[in-house]
């Protein structure tokens, strides 16, 4: 079982193909509103639903559902509480209403400007911008202004407060070329949102943002989706056995996957789902966007060029040729992890140690992350165990990749001309053995920790 949860944690940090793309730029919110539309998404302010109330006059249970956010959000920073309560605002569906509602969780606390108001305080701080006829506190407000309203408080109150996880960020120059490395964790939770004021002017002062796979590529996107799925005319039943195939059924059917649609997916499809799955916490949102995916829709949302540093063909071949015997074996081994992480079934106490020491791992990585301490994730996420393990992924998840990595990080470096890129792969990509960071210091690049 040790062998499993170190399969799992190896995928987590080192393969990105299982995600899906984010949110596009074919939605409908106004062009004044991109640049809060992915911090909302991964906050929780907004959801695959939103054109059907986004610009709609906001109603009473979505402010108090969006305050609840903001009021978790802000209760995370550890502020002192302050010593006057503000009351007999009003709140409603106006912006003076929005405004004195998000107004309300910041006045919860001792901040620097609290005392010169709602309008006041908001437009210090950059919440309140106008609307182009003034502020206009008296007119009905929309469910995107309200949205854009909180997004920009909870991120001036964590800028303020140097607040905000910082992820494993590096940055190289070599001559008018700046690289920025981010190593990222495939997933959603430990309150990742929102990331760091550091990483994200580092994304947004990038002329091309690339990742393990260009989430922007339909074609690349559609193969994903074909290779996922059985085309032999074979399904899940005749790969795995009845029993497996029973309990796979018994986890999903209740997360609403029908058997038809369980049939057609491929074990190390249904793997990584369920390790995916037995991964998240409480903090993790209804959207469950994983950190890559946040990043490109920031990127996407303001104009970035993106790329993929590997192709799909790459990235499926990893899972897509195990042999069946193993892929059966990882199917099993990510489901018992599942069972015994949502109390479902009937887990073995080998299975619930696994859970527990899965969650402690998972969690642990996460801390680190967040903190951007590279020696702390190294010393809970032992890659040279991974690689020297001999199991059947572990080469292809790293020894096989890395130095591809270590050549397009040089490539950005070496590219001609004034470029600045920000390049987001799996964390263990950036650990060593073999990772990008000394890969490029063997180079002659100096690669410094981003403070």
């Amino acid at each position: 079982m040790r062998k499993i949860i170190k399969r799992l944690a190896a995928a987590v940090m080192a393969a990105a193909v299982v995600t899906a793309p984010a949110l596009g730029a074919e939605g409908q919110p106004d062009p004044w509103a991109y640049g809060a539309i992915a911090d909302s998404y991964a906050m929780g302010l907004m959801d695959d639903n939103y054109a059907n109330y986004l610009h709609a006059p906001i109603t009473g249970e979505q402010l108090e559902a969006m305050t609840d956010i903001v009021a978790d959000k802000l209760a995370l920073l550890g502020l002192p509480e302050a010593d006057v309560a503000w009351e007999g605002l009003v709140l409603d569906g106006t912006r003076g209403g929005v405004v004195n509602a998000l107004y309300q969780e910041a006045a919860r606390y001792q901040i620097d400007g609290i005392g010169l108001g709602p309008e006041g305080f908001l437009t210090q701080i950059g919440v309140l911008h106008g609307d182009g006829a003034g502020n206009r506190l008296d007119r009905t407000c929309t469910y995107q202004e309200a949205m854009v309203m909180a997004d920009r408080l909870i991120l001036a109150l964590y800028d303020a407060n140097d607040a905000g996880s910082k992820g494993l960020l590096w940055k190289a120059v070599n001559g008018d070329n700046t690289l920025y490395l981010l190593g990222t964790i495939h997933l959603d939770r430990s309150n990742a949102y929102p990331l760091h004021k550091s990483v994200r002017s580092a994304l947004l002062s990038a002329d091309t943002v690339a990742f393990e796979l260009d989430f922007n590529d339909a074609a690349g996107m559609a193969q994903l989706a074909a290779s996922q799925v059985y085309s032999d005319g074979t399904t899940l039943k005749d790969h795995i056995s009845p029993e497996l195939y029973e309990r796979v059924c018994a986890a999903l059917e209740p997360l609403g996957m029908t058997r038809a649609e369980i049939d057609a997916c491929k074990p190390w499809v249904l793997a990584t789902s369920l390790s995916s799955l037995s991964m998240q916490d409480g903090t993790t949102s209804a959207n469950a966007m994983a950190v890559d995916l946040y990043l490109n829709s920031a990127a996407t949302w303001a104009g970035i060029k993106t790329t993929g540093v590997e192709s799909y063909d790459l990235q499926i071949n990893i899972f897509d040729t195990l042999s069946p015997a193993y892929q059966e074996a990882y199917l099993e081994g990510g489901l018992a992890v599942f069972e015994a992480s949502r109390n479902s079934g009937e887990p073995s106490q080998e299975a619930l140690d696994a859970a527990a020491a899965n969650e402690a791992q998972i969690a642990a990585m996460f801390d680190a992350w967040k903190a951007r301490s590279p020696e702390a994730f190294d010393a809970t996420y032992s890659k040279a165990d991974i690689i020297s393990s001999g199991d059947e992924i572990s080469a292809r998840l790293f020894t096989d990749r890395d130095p591809g990595m270590i050549q397009a990080a040089a490539r950005f470096l070496e590219a001609e001309g004034e470029n600045t890129v920000f390049m987001a792969v799996g964390a263990g990509h950036m650990s060593d053995p073999g990772g990008i960071v000394s890969g490029l210091r063997a180079l002659g690049y100096t690669v410094t920790l981003v403070e």
